[in-house]
C-alpha cells in the first residue's frame, strides 16, 4: 500500500484522543484530522465531499443510500453509542406518564426528523409500546438553541406522520416548558433541567438507568448513533480500509485498558467519586469489550437499525449490512 494522504474528520473522543497525539497512527497514510464542537459539522463536510473518511451519523449515512450514486461505505467503527430511553422529556402537565401515553401527542424532534436517537426510540416505541411515528405529531428544532434546518442530506418524511419546523427563533425547550409541545425527544439534555430551574420538564423515563440495563439484558443491544463512512473509491483499496479500521480499534482499546489498570488504583486519576464500582458494574454486564467494533459483533444492533430506518419511511428499501459496509473488515 503506497503512502495516501488523508483527511479524516472525527470527534475528539476519549477513545479517538490516541489519533489526535500521535500514539496511534494509520500505516500507510499522511493524514490530517479534522475536529469540530459540533458533530454536525463533520457531517456535512463530508457531505460535502471536503473529507476522506468522517464519522457520520448512522442515519445520515443512510439516507445517501437513495441518491442515484451514494459516495460512501461504512467501515464498522461505531465512535458514538447512547442508550436512548434517557433521551425522552415530557412536560410535567402533560399527562404522559408512561410511553403509551405519547399516542396522540406533539413531540419536538432535535434537528431533523428521523435523528440517529430518534430512529432508535421511534423504534423502541413502536416495537415495545405500540406507538408508531404516525400516531403523534412531530415539531423539529434545536433544543435550546434555535438551528437551520439540515438541507444537505435528504429529508424524507412518510405519507401519514405530521412533521413540522418550530418557528424562526424559538426553541425545543422553550416550546415544552410553556405546554406548546408535550413531549421532546434530544440528544441534548434541556438546560433547565440540568441547573433545576424548571418544575415542568422531566424525564419519560425517571429511572432511565434501570430501563436501559434492563434493555440490553434483553436485547443485547447497545446503541449506535455514528459510523465511520469511507469514500467508495477509497474503500476499493482494501488495504488502506483496514489500516484505518486497525487505527480506529486500536486508539479505542488504548483506552479500555487505561480503565481496566485503573482499577488497581480504584481509578484514582477519575474525578468522579464512587467510579470504580460503576465501571465493575458496566464490566460485568456489557463484557470485557464493551465498545466493541467490527461487524460480527454488532450485526444485531445494526440490523435492527436498518429495519427502524425503514419502517420509518427513512430508507426506499430495507438494507442489509452487507449493502453499506466494506467487505472483509474486521
Amino acid at each position: 500500500m503506497s503512502d495516501s494522504k488523508l483527511d479524516v474528520g472525527v470527534y475528539r473522543y476519549e477513545h479517538t484522543e490516541p489519533l489526535f497525539d500521535g500514539r496511534i497512527s494509520i500505516d500507510g497514510a499522511e493524514v490530517t484530522l479534522h475536529t469540530s464542537p459540533l458533530i454536525s459539522d463533520v457531517f456535512q463536510r463530508m457531505a460535502n465531499g471536503e473529507l476522506d473518511i468522517a464519522e457520520f451519523g448512522l442515519t445520515y449515512f443512510l439516507r445517501t443510500f437513495d441518491l442515484d450514486d451514494s459516495p460512501f461505505l461504512a467501515l464498522p467503527i461505531f465512535p458514538n453509542r447512547n442508550f436512548r430511553h434517557s433521551a425522552l422529556f415530557v412536560n410535567a402537565d402533560s399527562g404522559i406518564e408512561k410511553p403509551e401515553d405519547l399516542a396522540g401527542k406533539t413531540v419536538g424532534e432535535f434537528a431533523l426528523w428521523g435523528s440517529d436517537p430518534g430512529v432508535w426510540m421511534k423504534g423502541v416505541l413502536a416495537e415495545e409500546y405500540g406507538v408508531t411515528p404516525d400516531r403523534m405529531r412531530w415539531v423539529i428544532g434545536g433544543t435550546d438553541h434555535p438551528i437551520p434546518a439540515f438541507d444537505w442530506i435528504p429529508q424524507p418524511v412518510p405519507a401519514g406522520v405530521e412533521v413540522r419546523r418550530a418557528e424562526e427563533g424559538r426553541t425545543l425547550a422553550a416550546m415544552l416548558e410553556t405546554g406548546e409541545i408535550d413531549a421532546l425527544l434530544s440528544v441534548d439534555v434541556p438546560a433547565a433541567l440540568i441547573d433545576g430551574s424548571t418544575k415542568k420538564i422531566r424525564r419519560l423515563f425517571t429511572d432511565y438507568e434501570s430501563v436501559e440495563r434492563d434493555y440490553y439484558r434483553r436485547t443485547g443491544i447497545h446503541p449506535m448513533m455514528h459510523v465511520v463512512a469511507i469514500r467508495r473509491e477509497l474503500a476499493a483499496e482494501r488495504e488502506l480500509a483496514r489500516a484505518v479500521y486497525r487505527a480506529f480499534d486500536q486508539a479505542k482499546t488504548v483506552v479500555q485498558q487505561q480503565y481496566r489498570a485503573g482499577a488497581a488504583k480504584q481509578h484514582m486519576s477519575v474525578i468522579t467519586p464512587w467510579f470504580s464500582e460503576l465501571f465493575a458494574e458496566n464490566r460485568a454486564l456489557l463484557g470485557e469489550d464493551w465498545w466493541p467494533y467490527g461487524l460480527d459483533a454488532n450485526r444485531k444492533a445494526v440490523d435492527t437499525f436498518l429495519r427502524y430506518h425503514h419502517e420509518q419511511g427513512l430508507s426506499r428499501r430495507l438494507l442489509t449490512s452487507e449493502d453499506i459496509f466494506v467487505p472483509g473488515i474486521e
